[in-house]
């Protein structure tokens, strides 16, 4: 792969950087530029072809409190000619009606600013009641959904397939 990833994240109880981490080891050979969001500019945005982005959601459907204060900013970045792929953690019991609605947050914001998402995730294997990152009409999510809560033994599994699956939409051999 010639061009760098972006891979932008927020994490307030450090599980989404361990993932962000954990994506990173995975594509070893492949560079990656890790930013949180929190020291995240538009322009940092810019300077990537290629983007990976995650979160976890909060409470009633809340975007991870680094994600939340930089969410005006976000709307404001021109996605034309970039690709995006997303993760999400959540708790598919506890907040079932919310399950990874950060994911489709940041989905919405990007495919309105003219960016193309890859890495759609199957939402088979979940128990959920609802999703703002369930694609409507099809049985898919905008992104890869982990639950560190209830399923953390299928978190590995999980990154390894949906990175396998991005290099091969993304073309990146």
């Amino acid at each position: 792969m010639s061009k760098t990833i972006g891979l932008i994240y927020g994490s307030d109880t450090g599980m989404t950087e361990e993932i962000t981490h954990n994506i990173v080891d995975e594509w070893s050979n492949t560079e990656i530029k890790v930013i949180e969001v929190s020291n995240a500019s538009v322009t940092d945005f810019e300077e990537f072809d290629f983007l990976i982005l995650g979160l976890s959601t909060w409470y009633d459907g809340d975007l991870q409190s680094d994600w939340e204060s930089y969410f005006d900013e976000f709307k404001t970045i021109d996605f034309t000619g970039k690709t995006v792929a997303l993760f999400g953690l959540g708790d598919q019991y506890g907040y079932g009606e919310f399950f990874i609605d950060g994911v489709g947050m940041l989905a919405e914001v990007v495919l309105e600013n003219g960016g193309k998402i890859i890495g759609h995730w199957p939402i088979e294997g979940y128990d959920f009641t609802e999703s703002k990152a369930e694609i409507e009409g099809k049985d898919l999510f905008y992104g890869l959904a982990i639950d560190e809560d209830n399923q953390p033994e299928l978190t590995q599994d999980r990154v390894k397939e949906w990175l396998n699956q991005l290099q091969e939409e993304g073309s990146f051999n």
